[in-house]
Formats: C-alpha cells, sequence, structure tokens
C-alpha cells in the first residue's frame, strides 16, 4: 500500500491512498463468505455456492463493493499512522479507482489536530482575590448553624417578620382557579422569599383565620410566566425561637465545648473554602492568559459538532430537568437567540482551544497519570454525580470512557504546572503561594480541564 498526505490548511489533510488488489484478498474471501450465508441457490447447499457462481447470480460488482466496505477502514488506519497526523472525527472517503484484480485508489479527508507551539509560560502574571475572613463572615456562618436549630411556637397575634405561618393558597388565572393551583396546609417563613413574590406583604399583619389577595408571577406549573390572583388564609402563626449563643448550644450543634471553640473552627473552615476558590480563581485566570498567547486553529466541523453539542445538552437535559423550553430560558435570561449562537459560539471555541493547549503542554512536559490520581479523580467525579465510586467507575468502564477521565487528570495537571510557574498577586499586593495548596490547584485545574476541555464529543456517565 502506497499513501500520501496533503495538507489542505491548517486544521485537515487529504490522505491519497493505492492499495494493489492482492491486499483485498482477505476481504474478498470475507466478503463471498457473507454472501454464502445472506443468499439460496438451487442445486447448492447454503454456505456451499462456489464464487463463480456468487458472480454470476448476483454480480462481482456485489461482492467488490462488500469487500472494500470492510476493508477500507484498515488500509485508512494504516495511512494515518504512516503519516503521524492526529484525526479528529470520521472521514470523507472517495473511492477514485476500482479496478477488478488491478489496484484500489480512495482519499480520505478529515480535520486533524493543529501544530500549536507553546511558548514561555514563566512570565504570565495574574491577579486574585486576598482570602480575608471577617467577624461578620463568621457571625453569618453561625447565625444560618442557629437557625437551623430554631424552634417554633403557636402565638395569637397578627403575623411579623420572621414568623412561621401556615397558609393555604389558591391561584386564578384569568378568573379560573388552575388544576396545580391549590395548596394547603404550607409551612412559609416571612421575609425568606422562598415563595411567590408579594406573599410577605400580604400575610405580614394577618392573624390566624385572616384572609388575603394579592397578584403574583407564577415561577412554576402549567401557568409559569403568567400574572394570577393568589388568594391566602393563614391558618397558623408561629413565632421563630433560636438558641442563646453560648456553650450549650456549640455542645448542642457541634462537637465543641464552648461557642469560641465553635466560632474558631468555623473561620478555619471559610479559610479554607476561600483558599480554593483562591486557587479556582488562579487557574481560571492563568488560563485565560495562556490562551491569548497561543494561536489555535479551530476545525470547522469539529467546532459545528461542539456548538450543536452544546445546545442539545442545555436544551434536553439541563432546561429539561427544569421545565424549561429554550425560548423560555432566553426569555428569562434577557437574550435573542443571536446573542445566546453567539455567546455557545464563543464557550465551544475556547473549549476547543483549551482541550488543544493542554494536550499539547500534557505531551511538552511529559505529564503522565497515576492510578492513584485516575481513583482520586474518579472518586470526585462520582462524587459529583450522585453515584457511587462502584457504580460510576461501573458506568465509566462500559461506556469506554477511561481514556476521558485520564485526560481531564492530564489536562488538570498540564493547567496546574503553569499556575505554579506563574505569578499570582491577590488584591493586597502580596505574593500567592499555591505551592503549600497544591492539591486545591490540581482539583480545580482538574475541574477546569473538565469543563472547558470537552471540544471532543464524549458521552454521558
Amino acid at each position: 500500500m502506497k499513501s500520501a498526505v496533503e495538507t489542505l490548511n491548517p486544521t485537515r489533510v487529504r490522505l491519497t491512498v493505492e492499495v494493489p488488489f492482492e491486499e483485498l484478498k482477505d476481504s474478498l474471501d470475507a466478503a463471498y463468505k457473507k454472501i454464502n450465508q445472506q443468499v439460496t441457490v438451487k442445486g447448492f447447499r447454503k454456505g456451499k455456492i462456489p464464487a463463480r457462481v456468487i458472480d454470476q447470480r448476483f454480480g462481482r460488482g456485489a461482492v467488490l463493493e462488500e469487500a472494500v466496505n470492510d476493508a477500507l477502514p484498515k488500509f485508512y488506519t494504516e495511512a494515518v499512522n504512516e503519516a503521524a497526523i492526529n484525526p479528529l472525527g470520521q472521514p470523507e472517503v472517495d473511492i477514485t479507482e476500482l479496478k477488478d484484480g488491478e489496484t484500489l485508489n480512495f482519499t480520505a479527508e478529515v480535520d486533524v489536530r493543529p501544530s500549536i507551539e507553546i511558548p514561555d509560560y514563566s512570565g504570565i502574571e495574574v491577579e486574585v482575590d486576598a482570602v480575608e475572613v471577617s467577624d461578620e463572615d463568621i457571625e453569618k456562618s453561625v447565625d444560618q448553624l442557629r437557625s437551623r436549630f430554631a424552634s417554633t411556637s403557636p402565638v395569637e397575634r397578627a403575623a411579623a417578620d420572621g414568623d412561621v405561618v401556615t397558609i393555604d393558597l389558591e391561584a386564578k388565572v384569568d378568573g379560573e382557579v388552575l388544576a396545580d393551583g391549590v395548596a394547603n396546609g404550607v409551612s412559609y417563613t416571612i421575609g425568606s422569599g422562598e415563595l411567590l413574590d408579594g406573599i410577605d406583604e400580604a400575610v405580614t399583619g394577618l392573624e390566624a383565620g385572616g384572609e388575603a389577595t394579592f397578584t403574583s408571577q407564577l415561577k412554576g406549573g402549567s401557568a409559569e410566566g403568567k400574572d394570577a390572583e393568589v388568594s391566602v388564609k393563614v391558618t397558623q402563626v408561629a413565632s421563630r425561637e433560636l438558641p442563646e449563643l453560648d456553650d450549650d448550644f456549640a455542645q448542642m450543634a457541634s462537637e465543641f465545648d464552648t461557642l469560641d471553640e465553635l466560632k474558631a473552627d468555623s473561620r478555619k473552615r471559610l479559610e479554607n473554602m476561600k483558599q480554593y476558590d483562591q486557587a479556582t480563581q488562579a487557574q481560571e485566570r492563568v488560563l485565560d492568559k495562556l490562551l491569548e498567547l497561543v494561536e489555535v486553529p479551530i476545525p470547522e466541523k469539529l467546532l459545528e459538532d461542539e456548538v450543536n453539542t452544546r445546545k442539545h445538552n442545555l436544551e434536553h437535559h439541563q432546561l429539561g430537568q427544569m421545565g424549561l423550553t429554550l425560548d423560555k430560558y432566553l426569555e428569562i435570561q434577557g437574550k435573542t437567540a443571536e446573542e445566546f449562537d453567539a455567546e455557545t459560539k464563543e464557550q465551544a471555541v475556547k473549549g476547543i482551544k483549551t482541550q488543544f493547549v493542554l494536550d499539547e503542554l500534557v505531551s511538552k512536559e511529559k505529564l503522565n497519570v497515576s492510578q492513584e490520581e485516575l481513583t482520586e479523580h474518579l472518586m470526585r467525579r462520582a462524587s459529583s454525580s450522585g453515584m457511587s465510586p462502584d457504580q460510576f467507575a461501573q458506568a465509566v468502564v462500559e461506556g469506554g470512557q477511561v481514556p476521558m477521565l485520564v485526560g481531564e487528570v492530564a489536562r488538570g495537571k498540564a493547567l496546574a504546572t503553569v499556575v505554579e510557574a506563574a505569578t499570582v498577586k491577590d488584591t493586597k499586593g502580596e505574593v500567592v503561594d499555591l505551592s503549600d495548596d497544591e492539591d486545591e490547584v490540581e482539583e480545580a485545574a482538574e475541574a477546569t480541564g473538565e469543563s472547558e476541555g470537552d471540544a471532543e464529543a464524549k458521552p454521558e456517565v
């Protein structure tokens, strides 16, 4: 077999392949055997029909077509390996010449990964938020814990902000009560903002047995987005009592003996969270700087497929689970279809560019993924998917997605390498040393490698 490669543009090549006819022998034998099992000829046992009879009855052309279809993938793969290219997607194959007994010639056009030159990235500088935990942050954290241990007591007075009221609701649109617009015995904390707009004003000042009517735009259900006339009846008013902030509360709500110990733990947890956020911010901003330094041609077909995949996943998975259509989503977001298409394309371009650049870095820096690193990443992915590690691992293996996960970890390591080489300063002008937070940097970088570097189509776990 002879092959040659022609570069059509930085992201597409044409392979020209010449195959001597004798190399089709195995595929021709397989074609005759397959046809033998599918047809019946009087006077011959099934599977024992001579080749010349098959040629006479069904035509040599049918046999050749079957043989060529069987052999093309092998010859194409051999040509790809010989040319040392990295194809993306399926090739467009054109048989240019097929002479029985002489030769098979074909061309194959396919998108390829572009050649990328990674520049010196050690000079990258970015600014991130400083890690600051204020006393106000601590108080807010403790108050959130305190509210989880609140108790309620029925009272005989008008409802006020912070009270818990039990209410019955009825919603009408155009004078008709909605089938899904009636709810009884609903518990609601005034001021929480967890129900309809306008309900706080309606129930505030009402005692048990009191009623009110207000107009509100429905947030869900059969008449979502429409204005409804809502009738509300208060059946009970209860005051919400918070426990005292003292050592007894600390012992009840945590493993600590004193309130000071509880607050110290809250400070530590908040600092850890902000450090992780800082590492995430650093890798996002370093990645943006890196992408600015690298020219990456984008294959048109790959970009088209990526845009379509993103639209499909949004419309049929994310929005479908929320009960929203794409039109309704755009209305809520205040975007036109043209703006949405432009944003989706921009995100797709960044995703493809990110994957190409990070994959090139993996190769340049000779980064490998250990079994331990892969297992840790799998555990994190399993946790975020709501599956057990064993279930997730089984789904990954059955779906042939192990290489995809390896790629995510490798790209995360590549980005972490760039972050560690960059100069990161906080908003106070202090240099941020992320070497002490190496695990957080790699974990955050893997998350970016997963979310941004999804240029190649992959099945969902």
